[in-house]
């Protein structure tokens, strides 16, 4: 009698178990964590820098070296909590990017729900970037083929920190983008920074308008934009430096459409420095782009873009065009090719590419760069 109820205790117990493991192995399926990142590296031939050409090794020519973890918890009712903490880093020497940054790309928490859109705090991308990246050309080409000097931040050359953003839910295609960026000063008008934009998709249609503006960026390194992340000195044009700029603003609109194979962009965006010498420096850039699968492993892209510059009486322009190819090995891994031209006008003196290491000694300057990049 006492062997049976001992037998059927330890059935009971084993059953109590294995429930208790199914139901914590349901609870852990509601939570996770991804580790992801991408490699990309290749060789950039430049036919003047400085008045030579150069061969060079290259990291993140089509997207900058990255790993990162991104976490969800479900909360039920709909709702979740979110992380996201990313590493930039160059692939050629190891270093870290951002600054020296350990988590330089992106580093926020916050909460999302289908019907309440997602709210996230911490360094993060701007409106601007978040709706107007997916549209510029470098989206599909290398970096080199971004807006000269980057003047409107698409390609990520600063990010924001100290940040609250909220990103709506999708309402019949349209999806609102606002962020603040604190100072975390005394006051709200030293290096504090706000966005805000709009969104819509249907069907081939992908378009976006965004506003950017950074007050006293780059003053302090604890603000919203910080003074170890801002523009380099190399963005100097017109003997300016950027860096002196105590309000920038950006902002934007564009459009892509996909015809059958072919997908057609257009995108404009302004920038305007006010500078602590007084007056103000003027970016506006004007971008077509067609982009063609020819197979669905090979990807064709092109891209023009007419850049005005202006600061008091003076002005000038560039005119750059890009074009290249990406083969697709696999889900995960390409190879491509890409050929860039820029012109400067002769007010403004030397072409510079977005991402070369050097100025050209003259008012032209070509690059071609192929690589390999891996998604993991």
């Amino acid at each position: 009698m006492q062997q049976t109820q001992l037998k059927k205790s330890w059935r009971t117990s084993l059953v109590g178990i294995g429930a208790g493991m199914m139901l914590a192995g349901t609870a852990g399926a509601q939570s996770s964590v991804t580790l992801y990142g991408i490699v990309d590296s290749g060789v950039t031939y430049t036919n003047n820098q400085q008045g030579h050409s150069a061969w060079q090794a290259t990291a993140g020519n089509e997207s900058g070296p990255r790993w990162g973890m991104l976490g969800t918890e479900d909360l039920g009712g709909g709702l979740k909590a979110n992380f996201r903490l990313e590493n930039g880093f160059n692939l050629e020497n190891g270093a870290a990017g951002q600054g020296g940054r350990m988590f330089g790309r992106q580093a926020w928490v916050g909460m999302s729900g289908d019907k309440l859109g997602a709210l996230t705090l911490g360094r993060q991308y701007n409106t601007v970037q978040d709706i107007l990246g997916s549209i510029q050309i470098s989206n599909t080409l290398v970096q080199y083929s971004t807006h000269p000097f980057d003047n409107d931040d698409i390609n990520n050359t600063f990010r924001t920190n100290n940040a609250v953003k909220y990103v709506s839910p999708t309402i019949a295609g349209l999806q609102t983008n606002l962020m603040y960026g604190f100072s975390n000063a005394t006051g709200f008008a030293a290096n504090n920074s706000w966005s805000a934009g709009v969104s819509y998709t249907h069907g081939p249609l992908n378009a976006g308008a965004a506003y950017a503006r950074m007050n006293q960026p780059a003053s302090s390194a604890a603000g919203a934009v910080a003074s170890d992340n801002y523009f380099a000195s190399s963005a100097a044009v017109f003997g300016t430096h950027l860096g002196a700029a105590t309000r920038q603003q950006i902002w934007g609109a564009g459009a892509t459409y996909a015809i059958g194979h072919a997908t057609l962009g257009l995108l404009y965006t302004g920038t305007d420095f006010n500078m602590a010498a007084g007056g103000a420096l003027r970016f506006g850039n004007y971008e077509g782009s067609l982009r063609y699968a020819l197979t669905p492993a090979l990807i064709a892209a092109a891209g023009y873009t007419y850049t005005q510059v202006s600061q008091g009486d003076a002005s000038g322009h560039y005119h750059q065009a890009s074009a290249g190819l990406q083969y697709l090995l696999s889900k995960r891994t390409d190879v491509y090719v890409n050929g860039l031209y820029q012109n400067a006008s002769s007010r403004i003196g030397h072409a510079w590419i977005d991402g070369i290491a050097a100025p050209s000694s003259t008012t032209s300057q070509l690059a071609f760069v192929a690589g390999l990049r891996q998604k993991f």
